[in-house]
C-alpha cells in the first residue's frame, strides 16, 4: 500500500485524496488553514460554481493557458463524472445559464461537505494548521516531507496542490512554487487573472457604478485580436470591472497593457451603417432640440453626458445643427470606444493565478514529474487557468484526480 502526501486541502488537494485512496493508497493530507476548502467557500460568490457542463473542446477553448496540457484530465473526469460524484457523496447539483453547475442548496460549503465526508469514509488522515517546508528527495525520487516544524514525514508520492497567489487568505501564498523551484522546476512569473483593470482616465473613473449590459468588449495586442466577447461590465472608482473586463483580463495577464487596445461597442446590434442611418433619423426627429437628446436616446444619461465631451459636441446645441464631422465622431467612437487602462489591481484580488509550475515539467496524463519520481502538482499551482463559468475549479478537480490515481498506482516495473 503506498503512502501518499498531498500538500493543500483545497480543490485540487481534496480531489486527489479522494483519487488515491480510493485506489488503495494510504493517504495524509496536509492543510496549512485550520479547515479544508478554504477558497472553495468563496468561489461562485459562495454559491461555488463547481464545473461547467459543455463539451471538451468547447472545455478547452474557454482555458487561456495551455488548454492541451488538459486532454487527459478532461477524458479522466469529464463535468458529467465530477457531478456524479458529487450527487454519490450527498450533494445534488443544477445547472443554470451558461452551462454552470452549482450545489442544488447554493452554498459552496455543501461542496466542502461532500468531499470531507468522503475522505472520512475512505480513511484519508487530515491534519490541519499543518505546512511544508521542503520536499525530501533521495536519488532523484521523493522520499517525504519536512515540516515547518521540524517534523520529517516519510512517502513513496507527494502531490503538490497549494494553489497560486490570489487570495492569500485563503492559504494561496505561494508556497508550492518555492516547493517546486527547489527540486529544479520552473516556475513561470505568477501573474493576476480574471481582475479588475485600473484606469488613471478621468472620464473612466467618473463613470463610476455605471453597469453596461450588451456591449461588446475587444482587446487586440500587436494588431492582433485575443479577445472579444459580448456580455456586460461595469465601470468602478479605479477603473473598469465585470465579467467582460475579468476574461479580457486574462488575455491580458503577462502583456504591457501600453502595448495593448481594448475597444468598447456600445452598440453591437447595429452594423456602423445602421447605426449612421439611426443617427441621422434621430437628428431629423429632434429637429430644434438639444443635441443631448439624441444622445441620451442612445445611452444612460451619464454615459450620454461622456459621450458628448470625448465626441466634442456641445450638448446644448440644436440638434439639426450637428456637424457631419461630429456625427461620424459619433458613430466611430459608439462603435469602438477606446478604454484606457494601465493595469490591474493587486494580484492577491485575482480570481485565479496565470503562471506557475511549467506544464512541460510534468506528464499531462499522470500529474508526475519529469524530473523527480513520485512528484506530483495539480491545480491552480501548474500554468494552466481558464476563463469564468467553471472552467478553473472544473480544472483543479480533474488534474487532482489524475494524480491522485496515478500516485496510488503501483510503481512502474512491479
Amino acid at each position: 500500500m503506498p503512502s501518499i502526501l498531498i500538500l493543500g486541502g483545497g480543490a485540487a488537494g481534496l480531489m486527489a485524496a479522494a483519487a488515491a485512496a480510493e485506489n488503495g493508497a494510504r493517504v495524509t493530507l496536509l492543510e496549512r488553514n485550520e479547515k479544508l476548502g478554504k477558497k472553495i467557500y468563496i468561489t461562485g460568490k459562495g454559491r461555488c460554481n463547481c464545473t461547467n457542463l459543455c463539451g471538451p473542446e468547447e472545455f478547452r477553448r474557454n482555458v487561456v493557458r495551455n488548454p492541451r496540457f488538459l486532454y487527459s484530465a478532461l477524458e479522466a473526469l469529464p463535468p458529467e463524472a465530477l457531478l456524479a460524484r458529487l450527487l454519490d457523496w450527498g450533494c445534488p447539483t443544477v445547472v443554470e445559464r451558461g452551462n454552470r453547475a452549482f450545489p442544488a442548496s447554493q452554498k459552496a460549503s455543501d461542496v466542502t461537505r461532500a468531499f470531507e465526508r468522503r475522505l472520512g469514509r475512505l480513511g484519508v488522515a487530515v491534519r490541519l494548521n499543518c505546512r511544508a517546508a521542503a520536499i525530501a528527495e533521495a536519488g532523484g525520487r521523493v522520499t517525504g516531507v519536512r515540516l515547518e516544524t521540524g517534523e520529517t514525514l516519510s512517502a513513496d508520492a507527494v502531490i503538490v496542490c497549494t494553489g497560486g497567489v490570489s487570495y492569500p487568505a485563503t492559504g494561496s501564498t505561494g508556497d508550492g512554487y518555492a516547493l517546486l523551484a527547489a527540486l529544479g522546476h520552473t516556475i513561470v512569473p505568477p501573474k493576476p487573472a480574471l481582475i479588475p483593470l485600473t484606469s488613471r482616465e478621468e472620464w473612466v473613473r467618473a463613470l463610476q457604478g455605471l453597469s453596461l449590459k450588451n456591449v461588446t468588449l475587444t482587446l487586440a495586442c500587436g494588431g492582433k485580436r485575443l479577445y472579444t466577447e459580448l456580455g456586460e461590465m461595469l465601470f468602478t472608482h479605479f477603473g473598469i470591472s465585470g465579467p467582460l473586463v475579468l476574461s479580457a483580463s486574462s488575455y491580458l495577464a503577462g502583456r504591457n497593457p501600453a502595448d495593448c487596445a481594448l475597444t468598447l461597442d456600445l452598440k453591437p446590434g447595429l452594423t456602423e451603417k445602421q447605426l449612421t442611418e439611426r443617427v441621422l433619423r434621430d437628428v431629423g426627429a429632434a429637429g430644434r432640440k438639444r443635441a443631448q437628446t439624441i444622445l441620451r436616446g442612445l445611452f444612460p444619461e451619464r454615459l450620454a453626458d461622456t459621450m458628448a465631451r470625448l465626441c466634442g459636441i456641445d450638448p446644448f446645441k440644436p440638434a439639426n445643427e450637428l456637424r457631419r464631422e461630429e456625427r461620424e465622431t459619433l458613430v466611430r467612437l459608439t462603435k469602438a470606444l477606446p478604454l484606457p487602462v494601465d493595469g490591474t489591481e493587486p494580484i492577491a484580488a485575482a480570481v485565479v493565478t496565470a503562471g506557475g509550475a511549467d506544464v512541460r515539467q510534468f506528464n499531462p496524463a499522470t500529474l508526475e514529474s519529469k524530473l523527480v519520481s513520485g512528484l506530483y502538482a495539480a491545480g491552480e499551482v501548474l500554468d494552466v487557468d481558464a476563463l469564468t463559468g467553471g472552467f478553473n475549479l472544473h480544472i483543479a478537480f480533474a488534474t487532482g484526480y489524475c494524480a491522485g490515481r496515478a500516485a496510488a498506482a503501483p510503481p512502474r516495473g512491479t
